[in-house]
């Protein structure tokens, strides 16, 4: 290990937690603002990719056990489900109902299925991205 390692390493724990703050702040604000699913994916995966920089795959494979092709499974079959849900109720397809209710801990809260379409786009985003720079960084 070199010592510009150590120091990179040490901005780089501070920088990607940041970065994924900025990203669950983005994809929370992402319906009144821009924002949502597409671009806090994107800086999900920037804030892995600088791990994956700073460290080595088979370090950030050991501390995110995830496989990123299952990810991105998950994410189709929660956007795909928003899509289908809405010809049970027999309205046009990718409708999103939404309402109020008091949650315990949060008070009135808005609920909106367009969250879920949400966390699909999220989890595809973060899945591809990451399953095709695993893919490169691996042959290296």
């Amino acid at each position: 290990m070199r010592t510009n390692d150590i120091i990179l390493q040490t901005v780089t724990k501070i920088v990607s937690f940041i970065i994924l703050m900025f990203a669950l702040h983005i994809f929370f604000a992402g319906h009144n603002n821009p924002g949502g699913g597409f671009v806090g994916g994107l800086l999900t995966s920037g804030a892995i990719v600088l791990l994956l920089l700073a460290y080595d795959i088979k370090s950030v494979a050991n501390s995110l056990p995830i496989d990123f092709k299952i990810m991105v499974a998950v994410g189709l079959l929660f956007a795909v489900g928003t899509g289908v849900g809405s010809f049970l109720f027999d309205v046009p397809f990718l409708t999103h109902a939404f309402g109020e209710f008091t949650l315990p801990l949060l008070g009135k809260t808005h609920l909106h299925t367009a969250v879920l379409f949400d966390i699909g786009v999220y989890l595809v985003v973060v899945g591809s991205t990451l399953t095709i720079i695993q893919t490169i960084g691996e042959g290296e």
